[in-house]
């Protein structure tokens, strides 16, 4: 079985307007390591681009924000599948990387990705009851 990103929320309430330094370095990273296509490009009003996964959908953007205090959280269906998918691609993380959060909605297993870019992103499976 292949993992799916279900859902994605941004860190500052805009997956939309993820800040990079460089569309065309950081789309390096989400094409070959983390399974995104690129579904568009812009110039203006900044240089960006659309990525898509799934049922999901985030922009980078070259906006002069803070990509170190940004990222999103992801809703997976098969975290360790998704890993395994990962660690194929050339990320270097262990399967000793996954944890366990308690959040208001359940009990999650999950791991961190920080992308070359400073974005962090989380992944995680809600666990069953």
């Amino acid at each position: 079985m292949t993992a799916t990103l279900r859902k994605a929320y941004g860190y500052q309430d805009d997956a939309m307007n993820l800040p990079v330094a460089n569309v065309d370095d950081a789309l390096r990273f989400y094409e070959r390591v983390l399974g995104f296509r690129t579904l568009t490009r812009h110039e203006a009003p900044h240089r960006s681009a659309v990525l898509g996964r799934d049922e999901v959908r985030i922009g980078l953007v070259e906006n002069g924000g803070d990509s170190s205090q940004d990222g999103c959280a992801f809703h997976v269906d098969d975290l360790d599948a998704l890993l395994s998918e990962f660690r194929m691609n050339g990320l270097r993380k262990d399967p000793s990387d996954v944890g366990t959060e308690q959040r208001e909605d359940g009990r999650w297993r999950v791991f961190y990705v920080i992308a070359p870019d400073g974005l962090c992103y989380w992944f995680g499976e809600r666990e069953s009851s």
